[in-house]
């Protein structure tokens, strides 16, 4: 169940970051406080994560998969160019990821 809360953690705060450049430099209040909200959710999912997760193992998880959502939503959704080094990185990210939660002690 740790995972779940973890995922759905990691969905906020891409929601939350998404909602960013939205915002308009939180000049517009509706996206404003919806990632504010997001964020908000993603930092309480995460407390339930860290009940039997260690802390490395969910802020690896949680970074790393965000750093990646955002970058392939940031492609798709507002066209920004990714060059072959950029998906490089992101698959040596995922592969990170995939390593630390493989080998994490559980409580």
């Amino acid at each position: 169940m740790q995972y779940v809360f973890l995922l759905i953690a990691v969905a906020l705060e891409v929601c939350g970051t998404m909602l960013l450049p939205v915002s308009q430099n939180f000049t517009r209040p509706v996206p404003t406080l919806s990632l504010i909200g997001c964020y908000a959710a993603s930092f309480y999912c995460l407390t339930f994560a860290l009940n039997t997760l260690p802390i490395a193992v969910v802020y690896a998880t949680w970074s790393g998969l965000g750093i990646f959502l955002i970058t392939l939503l940031g492609y798709l959704v507002f066209e920004q160019a990714l060059d072959w080094r950029a998906i490089a990185g992101l698959l040596l990210i995922v592969a990170g990821v995939v390593l630390v939660n493989s080998f994490a002690p559980h409580k």
